[in-house]
C-alpha cells in the first residue's frame, strides 16, 4: 500500500519533486566540492546589455566535460570535470552574475581571454616605427592585459555555436586603450572527446601593431577555492624564466632554472620551495613567472606544463604552439573575495597557465617580436587536456 501510494505522490507532484530535486542539488554544490549532477549557472544571470550588444552565458558540452562561457570577455565561467572516481566538479573560479565581472571589486581577469598584448607593458609606454604609443596604466605604473578595456571588458559576438564548440569574434578600433590599428580577433573554445579544451585565436590588422594574445582560466583542481595548490604536482618544459623587477616587470635578463625553485623540468610539489629564499620569489609574493619553453623553433603545439592534484586525481596537461608560459599560483588572492559558491578565494588556492609571448617584449629588442602587419595573419592555439588517474 505504501509502494502504491508513493508511485501515486510521483505521478501527481512530478514538477513539485523536480524542484525539489533542484533545491536538493544546489544545495549539495554550495556545501560540497565534489558532486555527480551538474547545476549549471542560470543563463538569466547573465543577460544584459553593454553599448548596444547583448551579453548571455553559453553552454557547451562534450562527453563527460561540460563549460558555461559567456561572451562578455570571452570568459570561462564553469568547467566540470570529473575526478578519479567519475564524480563532476566546477574546476573553473568564477562569479555567478554578470554584474560581479562588469562591476568587479576582486580579481578582473577570471577566465577571461586576454590582450591585446597579455602580460604586462612597462609604464604604459611603447614605440612602433618611431612612433610612441601610450596606455592606460592600471597595474602598478604599468599596462596590464591590454589596459583599461583590453578585450575582457569588452562583449564578443558569437558567431558559432554548436554542442561542443562556440566561437566568438571581436573588432578592435584604432586608439582604444591606445594601442594602433583597427583589428579583429577571433576565438574559437572547442571540448573533444579526449577531454580536451582547445582554445584557437586569429587576428587580423589594417596597419602595424602588437599583438599576445592568452587565455586566463584560474583553476582548482579540488572544485573549491578554499582549498590550497600547493600540494599539486607541477611539471614545466622549460629550462629558463625571465626575471623581474619590482614592478613585475622583465628586467631582459634570461634566467637559467638549474638550481633555483623554478626548476620544474621534473615533476615537484608547488610548495615544495614557494617559499624559499629567493629574490624572485619575494617580489611576486611567490610564482608569477614567466617561464620559457623549450622547444625546437620548427616544432608545433607541444606540452608546456602537466599539474595534478593527488587528492582528486585531476591533472591539466597544457599544450600550445606559443614560445612561452606565465604560470601564477594565486599569490594575491587573500579570502575576500567570495566565488560562486560562495566560498573565499583564498591565497594559493588557484593556478593559471598563460601561454604567450614575454612579457614586455614591445620594450625589449632582445625578446622575440609580437608585432604584426597588415598582411599577416596572427594564429595562436592553447590546449588544456583534462586526465584523471
Amino acid at each position: 500500500m505504501i509502494a502504491i501510494f508513493r508511485v501515486y505522490l510521483y505521478k501527481e507532484n512530478l514538477l513539485f519533486m523536480k524542484k525539489i530535486y533542484f533545491v536538493f542539488a544546489l544545495l549539495v554544490v554550495l556545501s560540497g566540492c565534489s558532486h555527480e549532477n551538474i547545476v549549471k549557472l542560470d543563463p538569466s544571470a547573465f543577460q544584459t546589455s553593454i553599448d548596444g550588444k547583448d551579453v548571455s552565458l553559453y553552454t557547451i558540452s562534450c562527453n563527460d566535460i561540460t563549460m558555461q562561457v559567456t561572451n562578455y570577455g570571452a570568459r570561462v565561467v564553469a568547467l566540470w570535470t570529473p575526478d578519479r572516481n567519475g564524480n563532476l566538479a566546477d574546476i573553473a573560479v568564477g562569479y555567478e552574475n554578470i554584474d560581479r565581472y562588469i562591476n568587479n571589486t576582486g580579481e578582473r581577469f577570471l577566465g577571461a581571454a586576454v590582450g591585446p598584448v597579455a602580460n604586462r607593458i612597462a609604464g604604459g609606454q611603447f614605440s612602433l616605427d618611431d612612433i610612441s604609443y601610450t596606455l592606460p596604466q592600471n597595474n602598478n605604473g604599468q599596462t596590464l592585459h591590454g589596459g583599461e578595456y583590453g578585450i575582457d571588458r569588452l562583449v564578443w559576438d558569437v558567431t558559432k555555436l554548436t554542442d561542443s564548440e562556440i566561437v566568438m569574434a571581436l573588432e578592435l578600433k584604432d586608439g582604444l586603450d591606445g594601442f594602433p590599428a583597427n583589428r579583429r580577433v577571433e576565438v574559437s573554445y572547442l571540448l573533444t572527446p579526449e577531454r580536451e579544451f582547445i582554445v584557437t585565436y586569429a587576428a587580423t590588422t589594417d596597419s602595424p601593431t602588437v599583438m599576445n594574445l592568452s587565455h586566463h582560466s584560474f583553476f582548482n583542481l579540488s572544485g573549491c577555492s578554499d582549498n590550497s595548490v600547493l600540494d599539486y604536482i607541477l611539471t614545466i618544459n622549460s629550462d629558463s624564466i625571465t626575471p623581474v623587477d619590482e614592478n613585475m616587470i622583465p628586467t631582459g635578463e634570461i634566467l637559467g632554472v638549474e638550481g633555483t625553485p623554478f626548476d620544474f623540468r621534473s615533476p615537484c610539489r608547488i610548495g615544495e620551495r614557494i617559499d624559499a629564499d629567493n629574490e624572485q620569489l619575494r617580489l611576486a609574493r611567490g610564482y608569477d613567472h614567466n617561464w620559457i619553453i623549450s622547444r625546437d623553433s620548427n616544432q608545433g603545439v607541444v606540452k608546456m606544463a602537466d599539474v595534478y592534484d593527488p587528492k582528486s586525481g585531476r591533472g591539466i596537461e597544457v599544450w600550445s604552439d606559443d614560445i612561452a608560459m606565465q604560470f601564477y599560483a594565486g599569490n594575491f588572492f587573500d579570502g575576500q573575495s567570495l566565488d560562486k559558491y560562495g566560498r573565499p578565494i583564498v591565497f594559493r588556492s588557484t593556478v593559471v597557465f598563460e601561454p604567450q609571448h614575454y612579457p614586455d617584449s614591445p620594450n625589449n629588442a632582445s625578446f622575440p617580436s609580437i608585432r604584426i602587419d597588415q598582411n599577416d595573419i596572427y594564429t595562436q592555439t592553447d590546449i588544456y587536456k583534462f586526465y584523471t588517474k
